[in-house]
């Protein structure tokens, strides 16, 4: 009861007779396109960059990897006000990398939507990362050795190979992401701030709102709700024993 009522409290308080209404207010409507764009591009970064770290750590030997890995799950840990504040450290204006990627290349990360995409990136890449590597774990190394006998080079083998046996790990992974890149909240209004249409995501919106119009707060709420119950119908074979 303790962790469905909060629910069934929040369905009962929905202002159902304007929530058509409500969808369609452009506040609303600005939030759920940009939390949707920037999800999207999150994962996608996620994808590019975790999948071969996800592979690094499965398949090869090397000294200290036992320490990357943990490196790569601190960010599950870490509370996400802290991340923001690393990113910003590191990429803020007067940051480590921040400055010369101002100067050299007129790139500046914090307060823009690239911004919220990074941050987001930040927190969501290691769902990814691990659930690759443990599907990679799983999968048999011989058919890879079969390949690099009749021929193929490694890349051709993961390509042909190994990423169509890990398939279902990596959907699972990249949806994980997804999910969890759509609900940030504290590293994201930390590292790039909460301005309406540029770095508003619903977490910031359903933050705002809760000081000016409850009934905003409870419809964005909604579409979050509705995000993560479809999240774990699409994942119930994961989660779910049958």
């Amino acid at each position: 009861m303790f962790l469905v009522l909060p629910l069934f409290g929040l369905l009962w308080r929905a202002p159902w007779s304007t929530l058509p209404e409500r969808l369609t207010e452009p506040g609303i409507l600005a939030a759920l396109r940009l939390s949707l764009l920037t999800a999207t591009l999150a994962t996608a970064v996620s994808l590019v960059l975790g999948v071969p770290l996800a592979w690094l750590l499965a398949r090869t030997e090397f000294p200290g990897r036992r320490f990357v890995r943990a490196l790569v799950t601190v960010p599950l840990v870490l509370p996400p006000v802290v991340g923001g504040v690393a990113l910003l450290l590191v990429f803020g204006r007067r940051g480590l990398l921040g400055g010369w990627l101002d100067a050299t290349f007129g790139v500046s990360l914090p307060f823009t939507t690239a911004g919220v995409v990074a941050a987001e990136a930040f927190v969501a890449m290691p769902f990814l990362v691990i659930s690759v590597e443990g599907a990679l774990r799983g999968a048999d190394a011989r058919y890879e050795e079969a390949a690099s006998t009749l021929g193929a080079t490694r890349w051709t083998a993961f390509r042909r190979v190994t990423l169509p046996l890990i398939a279902p790990g990596v959907a699972a992974g990249a949806v994980l992401c997804w999910a969890r890149a759509l609900g940030e909240f504290g590293a994201t209004i930390t590292f790039a701030g909460n301005f309406p249409g540029r770095t508003q995501t619903m977490p910031l919106a359903v933050y705002l709102a809760l000081e000016q119009d409850l009934d905003a707060a409870i419809v964005l709420s909604l579409v979050l709700l509705v995000v993560s119950i479809g999240i774990l119908a699409a994942l119930r074979d994961k989660w779910v024993a049958p």
